[in-house]
């Protein structure tokens, strides 16, 4: 994938770097000046941790790509029991992972390479057993069986984030990329084929753009426990179509420059049967820039012309209902 980085923007990201990546664990959060809860303090600690497990059964480190949490697959706490930055855990999106675990709220594993999706079986870590699962940018198309266990999971209560990013970005060369990949998902899963979400992926290759958030202060996503958000970017990705006539739930909370509505949505919500279901147009936002030797990544973690780590940490919330 091409992103776009000025020389400033990355200066700028180094110092916001100990931002939303270096949570600390607290009982209740700690109030500003104004009494509300301050963008790097979750408000309050569970007694039972929310269960995240993030994807990598789905070449989501092929070629370029290294949208893993840890190399420590299934638990990153082997790699670092206490990780304190991004660069406690080695992946791209390490920094999502550090953010949450830091926080004493969430329990984190990563689905390896391999690995089948499931729900319902009993396996160790199948989705019956996990709030919250991740695919980032998936770049191997779902089975039948995997299809249907997504839309199972989602209909029983649990919430998917999905990211995609823009069309010909097949790392794998199996004729598949993501907008492939989850369109796919959406119109041809055996449970509900007739786009149970609300949302379609547009299939385009936007260069750039910092696509601006919608004016909701009652929206959890948008003002949720780890700050307010105001925008993200957009890096070589794409938009998505929300069809309200499909699911009335499906709502767009962050636009591409001159869209609104039902058009250009860069990062929406919707809800299905007692689940959740959050999408993102781009992987370039999560993207924390270290990772595995070799990979050319960035910082778009803590760009300064968006609120990505807010956006992607409470979307990941508000999927969990924590």
């Amino acid at each position: 994938m091409n992103r776009i980085r000025t020389a400033a923007a990355l200066a700028s990201s180094a110092l916001l770097a100990a931002g939303l990546t270096t949570l600390a664990p607290t009982a209740s959060a700690a109030p500003d000046a104004g009494g509300a809860p301050t963008a790097t303090t979750p408000a309050a600690l569970s007694a039972t941790p929310h269960r995240v497990l993030f994807d990598n059964s789905k070449g989501e480190t092929a070629g370029n790509a290294d949208w893993i949490i840890s190399t420590a697959q299934p638990d990153p706490l082997a790699q670092n029991a206490n990780p304190t930055t991004e660069k406690s855990w080695t992946g791209a999106l390490s920094a999502w992972g550090v953010a949450l675990q830091k926080t004493g709220q969430y329990s984190l594993k990563t689905l390896p390479a391999g690995s089948t999706i499931s729900y319902g079986t009993g396996a160790a870590l199948d989705l019956a057993k996990f709030d919250t699962f991740v695919v980032p940018e998936p770049n191997i198309r779902f089975s039948a069986a995997e299809k249907a266990a997504l839309i199972r999971f989602v209909q029983n209560g649990g919430g998917l984030f999905l990211i995609s990013d823009h069309t010909q970005s097949d790392r794998n060369n199996d004729g598949w990329d993501s907008p492939a990949v989850i369109n796919d998902l959406f119109t041809n899963n055996g449970v509900n084929n007739n786009d149970p979400f609300g949302i379609s992926v547009d299939v385009k290759n936007i260069s750039t753009d910092n696509p601006r958030a919608i004016n909701d202060a009652a929206d959890p996503v948008l003002h949720g426990p780890f700050g307010a958000v105001t925008g993200s970017i957009l890096r070589s990705g794409t938009t998505f179509t929300l069809k309200p006539a499909d699911n009335p739930n499906v709502k767009g909370l962050v636009y591409r420059t001159g869209y609104s509505g039902t058009t250009g949505a860069f990062f929406a919500t919707s809800s299905y049967g007692s689940g959740r279901v959050a999408v993102w147009g781009d992987s370039s936002p999560a993207d924390d820039g270290t990772g595995q030797p070799g990979n050319n990544l960035f910082n778009g973690w803590n760009d300064p012309a968006g609120t990505n780590a807010a956006l992607a940490l409470n979307a990941t919330a508000w999927l969990s209902k924590a």
